[in-house]
């Protein structure tokens, strides 16, 4: 698939459409958004590194950038087969790291709705420890997909959420103005709660996915003798979420003629070049890339000053 791999599915803007890639894991099927996948290389070896995590396989370099090889069925684990000559190694860029993980096939890729990817229950795959973010049906079977931003986060912790960041604001005033997050991910959504109340905000709401933050919407811009801002003042949102996309979420807000005012942060690891112009073409105040906690603070000061001094 190498670097002309397709970005079809970034023809339109706020569709609430994904292509994921299906692959499996000692025969079992799993998926990740085509949008984190910076090529596909059959497995090459690779050389051993130190010290370094136990799932972490070592090193190789294709061309000219050293990447990390992260042992996917280790990491899951499941027992190691012997080396196929199908195995192969996805090599990915979000949370701006490249980083290539070990998988047994790659079965092919599926276009399809957030709408049809269930969130997956809590008790049991393991809430903020779990490993799954959804669960599609496509041809009959169903697909896992893995939250790929915490095995990185996992295996190398400094590329997550610092709360150091937070701490080197300082001392902060606190800050009524009602926030809500859309954020998926159980593990980082505590993070930037705390991150948030850390920080002064004490007002925040957390949502799940971006059609329960649209509904939560929807009952906030019902008018209730209060202005808009002092019922919802900015909205943060990932942009990978079942049932509702981050994009689709902003294309909503934007198109109402009462919550079109509000500033709307998106915060992502998908954040490049491509998903910037489509952020900008949906009226996003503002774009950062996870994990820089900080500089989202930052932004969200800037605006609520700006939109509502």
């Amino acid at each position: 698939m190498a670097e002309g791999k397709s970005k079809d599915i970034l023809l339109e803007s706020g569709t609430n459409e994904l292509e994921i890639m299906e692959f499996t894991i000692d025969e079992k099927c799993f998926g990740i958004n085509v949008a984190k996948i910076k090529e596909i290389l059959q497995y090459t070896k690779v050389n051993p590194m130190p010290n370094s995590h136990p799932c972490i396989e070592g090193v190789f370099r294709p061309r000219d950038t050293v990447i990390t090889v992260v042992n996917l069925p280790k990491y899951m684990g499941f027992a190691e087969p012997p080396m196929s000559e199908r195995d192969i190694l996805i090599i990915t860029n979000f949370n701006k790291i490249i980083t290539a993980f070990h998988v047994h096939t790659i079965e092919g890729i599926h276009r399809i709705s957030w709408e049809d990817i269930e969130k997956p229950d809590t008790t049991i795959y393991g809430g903020e420890e779990g490993l799954a973010t959804g669960i599609a049906k496509v041809d009959g079977k169903l697909i896992t997909i893995i939250d790929f931003e915490k095995i990185l986060v996992d295996i190398s912790p400094a590329s997550g959420i610092q709360m150091s960041e937070i701490e080197r604001l300082g001392d902060r005033p606190r800050n009524m103005s009602p926030l809500l997050i859309a954020e998926d991910s159980a593990l980082l959504k505590k993070m930037i709660m705390d991150s948030l109340t850390t920080a002064g905000y004490t007002n925040v709401v957390a949502t799940t996915d971006g059609k329960e933050a649209w509904e939560k919407l929807e009952e906030l811009k019902a008018d209730d003798g209060r202005e808009l801002h002092e019922r919802i003042s900015c909205i943060v949102t990932d942009i990978e979420m079942p049932k509702m996309d981050g994009h689709r979420l902003t294309k909503l807000i934007k198109e109402d003629p009462v919550l079109k005012v509000l500033p709307v942060v998106i915060f992502s690891s998908l954040i490049d070049e491509e998903m910037r112009l489509k952020g900008e073409q949906l009226g996003a105040s503002a774009q950062i890339s996870k994990p820089e906690i900080g500089k989202l603070v930052g932004i969200i000061d800037g605006l609520l000053e700006k939109h509502f001094p």
